[in-house]
């Protein structure tokens, strides 16, 4: 049963009750007006009564207006039980009232209503905790987001300031060496293209909030998008004298939004590359399942702790907490990577032991099946 039709069953066994106990009630009023009318009937027969005795008056004022009698006996008698019904649940509707009261601010108080509501009770301080822990969370994400504005707006400056710094000195010394004017225009350059990198991890963060992405779907060669990705990191590889380990499946046809997946595995590379030791290797596989292919992508650097490997996929959390660290992006990396995988109906899931980092992404072969 589904958590829905559970909960509707809790509420209407409640209704059922409130009904139940009513009509008991009822059937109790008139059992106890049959019991009371012959117990009365038999005593006014075993006793006798002269014409002036109340006793005798009142029988007869009775026999001669039973009918009326009897109708305001029962009228009365279920006005008053059916008015005592009536405020049970109008009770019960105060209560859930004032519970809402508490949700619209939620506190560290549980919510307490009757033992009649436990059911309700429990829900609601249930959906008080989840409110708590989404209050909780935003406001983090928040603070995350705030910081690393601030972090990116101290290393915007930072580039910003040696490309003029660098730019002037070959402006004001025009009769500087060749060698020099050549090495400072290259610092200018690198400078640039750090710049421009923090200037697009803003735009990310603008986009990741603003807006939701979408799905083109098309038949691509998903082998060729991996070699391809794989041969444009040659020369960050080479850098740090890291190297490929590439066991990939040939010709492995997929329908997928292929830009999408392109910023997937680059953001995953790219991750790798941070963070593994130099001359190292990372390894990338595929294998094929059915209608599901798995890429794995795997590196050789320092274990991720469990605590933030259970975060990893954050928005705006960062392995790298240090604000000048040239590896630290805007932490929306594999929070935008996740996203992408799961529109396609896939997965992503990152392990990481003994000095080792394991992400691993499973997609359908046709996303258009599942989107």
């Amino acid at each position: 049963m589904s958590n829905d039709l559970l909960k509707r069953s809790r509420r209407s066994k409640l209704s059922r009750r409130i009904l139940i106990q009513y009509i008991a009630a009822l059937a109790g009023f008139a059992a106890a007006l049959v019991l009371l009318f012959a117990v009365a009937y038999n005593i006014y027969l075993n006793f006798s009564f002269q014409e002036t005795d109340l006793v005798y008056i009142l029988a007869h004022l009775y026999a001669n207006y039973m009918l009326s009698f009897n109708a305001v006996i029962v009228l009365v008698g279920w006005a008053i039980i059916t008015y005592f019904f009536f405020q049970k649940p109008l009770r019960y509707l105060d209560e859930v009232v004032e519970a809402s009261e508490q949700l619209a601010q939620p506190s560290n108080t549980p919510i307490v209503l009757s033992a009649a509501m436990k059911n309700v009770q429990d829900e609601l301080n249930l959906v008080r905790e989840q409110a708590l822990r989404s209050a909780a969370a935003a406001k983090e994400a928040e603070q995350r987001k705030n910081d690393l504005v601030v972090y990116l707006a101290h290393d915007l400056k930072t580039p910003l300031t040696s490309v003029i710094g660098y730019l002037t000195l070959l402006r004001d010394e025009p009769q500087i060496s060749q060698e020099l004017r050549t090495k400072y225009t290259g610092i200018s350059l690198d400078k640039a293209e750090r710049l421009e990198t923090l200037i697009n991890e803003f735009f990310d963060i603008t986009r990741f909030n603003l807006t939701q992405l979408t799905l083109e779907p098309e038949s691509v060669n998903l082998t060729r998008i991996l070699e391809q990705i794989a041969f444009e990191f040659n020369p960050v590889l080479a850098e740090k004298s890291m190297s490929w380990n590439l066991n990939l499946i040939s010709d492995i046809r997929i329908v997928c939004d292929p830009d999408k997946l392109e910023r997937v595995f680059d953001n995953l590379i790219r991750n790798a590359v941070n963070y593994s030791y130099p001359d190292a290797a990372i390894l990338m596989t595929m294998e094929q399942s059915g209608d599901h292919v798995t890429v794995r992508i795997e590196n050789h650097g320092k274990t991720i702790p469990p605590e933030k490997l259970d975060r990893i996929f954050e928005q705006f959390f960062r392995l790298d907490t240090s604000r000048s660290s040239s590896t630290g992006g805007a932490g929306l990396g594999l929070a935008i990577a996740k996203e992408i995988v799961e529109l396609h109906g896939g997965t992503i899931a990152a392990e990481s032991a003994d000095e080792h980092i394991i992400f691993t992404v499973t997609l359908p072969m046709d996303c258009q099946k599942i989107v």
